[in-house]
């Protein structure tokens, strides 16, 4: 039988430390997987299309100086639930668009505003909502026919009042399609 030389001795030493360290390397990594593989899935909710969506106006919005296309925020006025778990909390974050706007104009007449709800934005998922919400201003033609009356032509100057939206109003939506979401992680 030979002798093993210092060489092959060698050798064979890097090649059981390097095994050793693999092994090392890859118990954690296996261990990591199973733990992964047992975790369950987040419980998710199915929040149905027709829900009733309490929104409240996050700014200001009026007939006078929007335009149409505006971006108009809101915020969710109270927690949105599924059952008894809550899938948003409220002061989620929600989007709209100016689709119509009419300044008050002469002879009493009101302005107009009207806006579109787009979505709510919930973790990562949009929640699309709908609700069109058409406001008139308060028309003052009456007053206007009398003030035409007393006066003549004068009376017919008189301006109607602008829509003027405060932050904080409230506007009801409705979610217009079935989404599952998780149960939102910070409520208690």
């Amino acid at each position: 039988m030979k002798k093993p030389n210092r060489n092959s001795i060698l050798l064979r030493a890097m090649l059981i430390v390097l095994t050793i360290t693999i092994v090392g390397l890859a118990i954690p990594f296996a261990v990591v997987a199973q733990d992964v593989a047992r975790a369950p899935a987040a419980e998710v909710y199915l929040l149905k299309e027709g829900t009733e969506v309490a929104l409240k106006f996050a700014q200001d919005v009026s007939s006078k100086t929007a335009a149409e296309d505006d971006r108009v925020n809101f915020e969710l006025a109270e927690d949105l639930k599924v059952g008894d778990v809550v899938v948003a909390k409220a002061g989620t974050k929600a989007v709209g668009s100016v689709t119509h706007v009419k300044k008050a104009g002469m002879m009493g007449k009101g302005g107009e505003l009207n806006v579109r709800l787009e979505y709510m934005k919930v973790g990562d998922s949009r929640v699309r909502l709908r609700a069109n919400k058409g406001k008139e201003g308060e028309d003052k033609t009456g007053t206007t026919i009398v003030l035409t009356v007393l006066f003549g032509p004068i009376g017919l100057i008189k301006h109607g009042k602008n829509v003027e939206v405060k932050p904080g109003a409230p506007l009801k939506a409705f979610v217009d399609e079935d989404i599952k979401l998780p149960a939102d992680s910070s409520a208690k």
